[in-house]
């Protein structure tokens, strides 16, 4: 794709990331109708993985991949599997069992200002005052579920916002550090296939030694399918956000963020039949606000951060 012109990258980046976003969003919901019988993080986690892990290891091995392990790369899969499964994936299922979907998809709105706070600690993004105005506004936007009483159906789970955002501080951690210490010639669906690989061999007795493994052989009723479904989409999602972080940096990767919330809370609102109070409804357009003022600078994606 080094033959494309800024016009055709620009084209590409938006069309990816609002596809993305949209697919991505529907997981949420889906993982809300998972957890509701009671399903467990890390065994939740454990399967996805063992999904992941099926699905991308067909892909490869039709393409003919074979794997090459050194220590770096051991290291960078490492952090993919904790930063992008294991901890934004265990607290984000946990503070599904507590908060509606569609909070959950507003939460996701927060990549962005994380990711961009990270950047400029480590100098991939500049400072620029409408961004960061933009990272204010979403955070108002967070403080706006939390606060009120009246904002969610039952006040006492206000503490788990807090545990909802851990997922995107994490993602944000993640896009970063794929931005900068990307290995050279590895690529989206071998980077989530050994990552996947990873995340089962840390997961596994943790799941198992905390009481969370579930029996597959059980009957499987509508959250076992839901939760198949989100794994699945969760997995051609993730590759393409890789890539995406690739070919347009971190903080305009993580704008899948907005796509996500808007699919997230709608899907929500349909399927679930989940009703919003007006701090809610406020609080998502003010992160529509701050996707206005956050998004990138498309015409200056760079040549060197094509990822093909």
């Amino acid at each position: 794709m080094n033959t494309l012109t800024p016009r055709s990258r620009t084209l590409i980046a938006w069309g990816a990331m609002l596809t993305i976003g949209l697919l991505w969003g529907g997981t949420i919901p889906l993982s809300k109708i998972a957890v509701s019988t009671g399903h467990q993080p890390f065994g939740l986690i454990f399967w996805q993985l063992v999904i992941s892990v099926l699905l991308l290891g067909l892909v490869l091995v039709f393409r003919g991949w074979r794997p090459v392990i050194n220590r770096e790369l051991l290291f960078y899969f490492s952090v993919i599997a904790i930063c992008g499964t294991l901890l934004p994936n265990g607290t984000s299922y946990l503070a599904q069992q507590h908060l509606p979907a569609g909070v959950m998809s507003i939460g996701i709105a927060t990549v962005p200002m994380f990711t961009f706070a990270l950047a400029l600690i480590v100098r991939i993004e500049a400072f620029d005052l409408q961004r960061v105005f933009g990272i204010v506004v979403a955070f108002i936007a967070m403080v706006m579920i939390a606060l009120p009483e009246s904002s969610l159906p039952d006040p006492s789970k206000a503490i788990f916002v807090l545990v909802a955002l851990v997922a995107p501080f994490f993602y944000g951690v993640e896009a970063n550090y794929i931005a900068s210490h990307k290995p050279a010639g590895v690529e989206p669906v071998s980077t989530l296939f050994m990552a996947s690989v990873l995340g089962l061999i840390f997961v596994t007795p943790v799941a198992l030694s905390t009481g969370q493994w579930i029996d597959p052989l059980d009957p499987w009723r509508a959250p076992e399918w839901a939760f198949i479904s989100a794994s699945i989409i969760h997995a051609i999602t993730y590759c393409a956000f890789i890539w995406l972080v690739g070919f347009g940096g971190p903080v305009f990767g993580v704008q899948t963020a907005y796509p996500v919330t808007l699919s997230g809370v709608f899907l929500s609102v349909v399927f679930l039949g989940e009703g919003y109070s007006g701090w809610i409804w406020l609080s998502l357009v003010l992160v529509i606000i701050g996707l206005l003022l956050v998004q990138p600078k498309l015409d200056e994606l760079q040549e060197e951060k094509t990822h093909a």
